[in-house]
């Protein structure tokens, strides 16, 4: 089972930093912050454990809010490929090896102590981070992924046919299931395998060769 980040200590404070250096260094240290507290952890706690003065984070973030803001940018924007979109439409490749290398390269995102633990404070409390990320994951993803399916059975297009709610949480169902692993380690604590690559490639493979039949079922449903 994965070991958490040790708890940050309180840390002696940092003179003579430039601007940036110091931006930098509340950014870091928020992440951290906000995966071992959720967003109910106070600004004043988080200048404490930085060794700095409640004042010097709103020199740099006019709010909690604009630190949040800066936090989801920081652990979800910035490790979020733009090639991924690209490899669900890469028809050269099978589809089961394009989701298998996606989720492949995903685990190796966002499997991590701080992704996972603010992921799952936002939601609960409810910020928008959660919801905007997983509008990501839909529009470039999931969608797609259905589109592709579609084409590789020789169903009509999404065009043709608009995607039911119903094969967009098909494929939700294989983004969870994978997901859930980080779940289970991050957040449970609970044991989850070190290697995760024949796991990932498993779920890829039981989801395409169990999702023809309901797919055509689904879409000539979607026709009527």
């Amino acid at each position: 089972m994965a070991k958490k980040p040790a708890k940050s200590a309180k840390k002696p404070p940092r003179r003579n930093m430039r601007a940036a250096e110091r931006e930098r260094f509340i950014v870091d240290e928020a992440v951290k912050f906000f995966a071992e507290q959720g967003f109910g952890g106070q600004t004043r706690e988080l200048a404490k454990r930085m060794g700095i003065t409640h004042s010097a984070i709103y020199r740099h973030f006019p709010s909690k809010e604009a630190l949040i803001e800066r936090v989801y940018e920081e652990i979800y924007l910035s490790r979020w490929s733009p090639s991924w979109n690209a490899l669900i439409g890469d028809r050269t490749l099978s589809l089961q090896t394009r989701l298998s290398r996606f989720y492949l390269e995903y685990v190796g995102q966002v499997f991590e102590y701080n992704w996972v633990r603010i992921f799952v404070f936002s939601g609960l409390k409810s910020f928008d981070i959660t919801k905007r990320y997983l509008q990501i994951v839909r529009d470039q993803i999931i969608e797609p992924a259905c589109c592709e399916l579609r084409h590789d059975l020789k169903l009509p297009s999404s065009d043709e046919v608009p995607l039911s709610e119903r094969e967009i949480e098909m494929f939700w169902g294989l983004h969870g299931r994978i997901f859930y692993m980080a779940i289970r380690r991050f957040v449970y604590e609970t044991p989850t395998p070190d290697q995760l690559d024949d796991i990932v490639n498993d779920a890829v493979r039981v989801f395409i060769d169990g999702s023809e039949k309901l797919m055509r079922e689904l879409v000539d449903h979607a026709r009527r």
